[in-house]
């Protein structure tokens, strides 16, 4: 019972097993180490790691510390555990005693320990083997005779009544003979066994390689990006104080010649007041001798219309809003070329399509950016299954560098859009040298020397497809909000490359201006 409970212990909570080379977080909680490395594996995504246990959580993946006490317990554990009286063979004529056995005889279908071994007959049908407990099944079922023979017709052991009899005229060979041939192919597959065994585990140390690279060129592109992001706060928001500060001087200044412009105006507005008055009362007498004598008519009569009209023309100042939005531009564009010399943008490309190289049944727009094939063409592309591709190469090759094209595919449900070599002679592969992007009805598929369905559709129009020649890398992009990636290939990139279009039906069209990145 004490054994029980403390093998009960000793269960992984995640396996429910007894612990497989128990390893131990910093909490102090154990596990199988396969275990608890499949668990923070599938945590990688998130970045966030934590116990399976406590649910206490890590900054980072945590150290597995090898449990040495408990894993010596578990071994002791199990070394010590019993066998099971089923599965060991006793001494068939020991029947007092449950002595084991050393040997087992076929033809007595007896086992025998090492003291009826010595008095065991020595002749040539006593064929001794290993203790087994299955002695029936040496034996043929039909004539109870030993399995001396190997039908390699039938894939049979058989007995020699068997061989005499319904298998008289097969190939037959002794049993020892076929066990040594069964164990030389078995052999032979152990060794591509082991050779599959080792290139699977030199792909995964270079998987693991990789992920480290990636992780390692993530951490410094995170700390670059990170740097970018605060200088640019940092100096757009030097930018904002400049801008706001300009029109909050401007405006300043606009509101002080409005305030004298008004003060003056608020004074001439009481003078004239004042003069109303004086007229009323003139008017409101009734003695003319009083209202010609008491009145200048010249001076109440004088409005000085000219400097009214002066103010009024001067207090028609408004903000410099072209200045503001010059310093506001010229501002941005003197941070973008700072960022263009800390991070490099790829130059995009308005590529044109190179008509010698286009099929016979498409046509070439005028300006070399529009390839399209009309109905009629795409019926007798049908009818008469037409071998050579509808499709047409651009003008323009790339062995260096990072560019990206942009194409509208919106007119057409089936096309394929990418890049490819050129051969010497002009003429260009569309096979394993060229990778794209596929649509055909509702499916989309990329390919590169075989088709790869993706796992979603393509919404947008609009399609980006970005080349790192020295990277050796070739991705497609949906423009959409935001953009979206759809696809990477990787290749050792070993001639210049063409971009290539294949138009089963409608159109599909280079921008001529495309959108930076």
């Amino acid at each position: 019972m004490a054994s029980a409970d403390l093998k009960k212990g000793l269960d992984c909570s995640i396996c429910l097993n007894i612990y497989t080379d128990p390893v131990t977080l910093r909490c102090g909680h154990s596990f199988c180490r396969l275990c608890i490395e499949r668990v923070l594996n599938s945590q990688e995504v998130s970045g966030r790691y934590s116990c399976p246990e406590c649910r206490e959580e890590f900054e980072e993946q945590p150290r597995l510390q090898k449990n040495i006490a408990l894993h010596n317990i578990v071994e002791n554990l199990l070394g010590a555990q019993p066998e099971e009286e089923e599965t060991r063979v006793f001494c068939t004529y020991c029947v007092d005693d449950s002595i084991p056995a050393v040997k087992s005889c076929l033809l007595c279908e007896a086992s025998l320990c090492d003291k009826h071994l010595k008095v065991h007959s020595k002749s040539p049908e006593h064929v001794l083997c290993d203790p087994t407990t299955s002695l029936g099944n040496r034996k043929c079922s039909v004539h109870k005779k030993l399995l001396e023979y190997y039908c390699t017709e039938d894939s049979a052991c058989i007995c020699a009544s068997c061989s005499a009899g319904e298998h008289q005229g097969h190939q037959v060979e002794t049993v020892a003979e076929a066990s040594e041939k069964r164990k030389t192919k078995l052999g032979d597959f152990m060794t591509e066994v082991i050779k599959e065994k080792q290139e699977a585990e030199k792909t995964v140390q270079s998987l693991q390689e990789h992920r480290r690279k990636v992780k390692e060129d993530a951490a410094g592109v995170t700390k670059k990006v990170t740097t970018i992001f605060r200088d640019l706060r940092r100096r757009l928001d030097t930018l904002e104080r400049r801008v706001l500060g300009d029109i909050s001087w401007q405006s300043e200044g606009v509101s002080h010649t409005c305030d004298f412009d008004i003060q003056q105006l608020e004074m001439k507005v009481e003078e004239l007041s004042r003069k109303i008055h004086q007229i009323e009362e003139l008017c409101n007498m009734t003695d003319p001798l009083t209202v010609l004598q008491e009145s200048d008519t010249g001076d109440l009569c004088d409005t000085e219309e000219g400097h009214f009209e002066d103010i009024q023309l001067h207090g028609r100042g408004n903000l410099d809003v072209a200045g503001i939005s010059h310093i506001l531009y010229t501002g941005l564009s003197a941070i973008m070329r700072g960022l263009n010399g800390e991070m490099y943008i790829p130059k995009p490309e308005s590529l044109s399509l190179n008509v010698k190289t286009a099929n016979s049944y498409l046509h070439i727009s005028d300006d070399k950016k529009i390839a399209s094939i009309s109905p009629l063409n795409h019926q007798k592309l049908i009818s008469e299954k037409i071998g050579p591709c509808p499709e047409v190469f651009s003008c323009q090759a790339f062995s260096s560098g990072q560019h990206y094209w942009e194409v509208d595919v919106g007119g057409s449900d089936d096309w394929r859009v990418g890049m490819c070599y050129p051969k010497n002679t002009g003429v260009f592969y569309f096979d394993r040298e060229s990778w794209y992007l596929r649509r055909s009805g509702k499916e989309y598929r990329v390919i590169e020397q075989g088709e790869r369905k993706l796992p979603h559709s393509v919404s947008a129009s609009r399609i980006r497809i970005y080349l790192d020649y020295e990277a050796g890398v070739i991705s497609f992009y949906e423009l959409e909000i935001p953009i979206r990636h759809l696809h990477t290939f990787t290749a050792k990139f070993t001639h210049p490359l063409h971009g290539v279009l294949y138009v089963g039906k409608g159109r599909l069209q280079i921008f001529e201006e495309v959108q930076r990145m």
